[in-house]
């Protein structure tokens, strides 16, 4: 796939945008919108079956990764500005009717693409992040409330410059303890506020076996030129987010909707109550827990979420 894959470079909304895509050229589009600290090629397990069935397939490397520009301004990376940026994107091709899938911060997207695009969605399938309504106050705010003066991974990543110093040293590293570190959870530690998001003595491990080491260096080669600069400003902006949306304040989600999880998310613990809420915001939903699965859900349970998609989607957006 990695190979067969067509490749674009896009300008729009101020950037330039990279973007891959697989599949007849009448396919009906399916939009796939990778999250943190990940990349395009996070969809190729869900590539050929989507493929299969009849559509065609948009990854875009999402603003601050791989290929797309990473511009400095923080200010740069709100949610309503990277919903611009798939708007514009999908614009370019002439889609007026889509089904968008988005995992982790692609998910959150997707959601607020949802609120601003209910007729050109026309089904919506989001993993792992839920959604429930605006909040009434920013995020960050109920973090530093609820953290109580100990660290949180979300308030650890705010201070530009800090978290880059200790993730950029040694990326490698750093994106083998994100994504496959196992022995302790790095979202839900319990240390005081000012500490480090690594420890000393976190050892990596094997790759698991659903990522070879060529898929790795797929991930490796996405932050060689930015370093993880981009990808962290999307957590600045909370406060941000929370002033732009409010014009969507109270607003649902229209589209038909299908929501997985695994068992084993730490989003899941933090979410709860979104999670709980969620079908208060979701006029038609489909949700499902995965069992024996964590937070990189597309790729460690592929079959099954490849099931789920393929027959939502044809259901709500049947292939050609």
């Amino acid at each position: 796939m990695h190979n067969t894959a067509d490749h674009f470079q896009l300008d729009l909304n101020g950037i330039s945008l990279s973007l891959y895509c697989a599949g007849p050229e009448q396919g009906k589009p399916a939009w796939l919108l990778h999250g943190f600290p990940e990349c395009w090629y996070s969809w190729r397990q869900q590539v050929d079956p989507l493929v299969a069935a009849g559509y065609r397939v948009f990854m875009p490397e999402m603003r601050g990764y791989g290929r797309s520009e990473a511009p400095a301004d923080v200010a740069a990376y709100d949610v309503l500005t990277l919903c611009a940026d798939i708007r514009a994107a999908m614009d370019h091709f002439g889609h007026t009717q889509v089904a968008m899938v988005g995992h982790d911060w692609g998910a959150m997207v997707a959601w607020y693409l949802a609120l601003l695009e209910p007729v050109r969605i026309k089904a919506l399938i989001t993993l792992s992040v839920p959604f429930a309504g605006r909040p009434r106050r920013p995020a960050t705010e109920i973090m530093r409330e609820a953290s109580a003066g100990r660290f949180n991974y979300i308030l650890y990543f705010q201070e530009p410059g800090r978290a880059e110093h200790e993730l950029d040293a040694d990326i490698d590293r750093t994106l083998r303890l994100l994504m496959y570190f196992e022995e302790r959870n790095l979202l839900l530690q319990d240390k005081p506020a000012d500490g480090r998001l690594f420890e000393d003595d976190m050892q990596v491990g094997a790759l698991p076996d659903w990522c070879t080491e060529d898929d790795f260096a797929v991930y490796r080669h996405t932050f060689a030129q930015h370093g993880l600069r981009g990808a962290l400003n999307w957590y600045r902006n909370f406060e941000r987010n929370w002033h732009v949306t409010e014009p969507l304040q109270g607003q649902t989600i229209k589209p038909p909707t299908l929501f997985l999880i695994g068992d084993h998310d730490p989003v899941g613990k933090l979410e709860a109550y979104t999670l709980k809420k969620m079908p208060e915001w979701v006029g038609d939903l489909q949700q499902h827990v995965l069992k024996d699965c964590g937070h990189w859900i597309q790729n460690e349970q592929a079959e099954q979420v490849n099931q789920y998609l393929l027959e939502f989607l044809d259901s709500h957006f049947p292939g050609c």
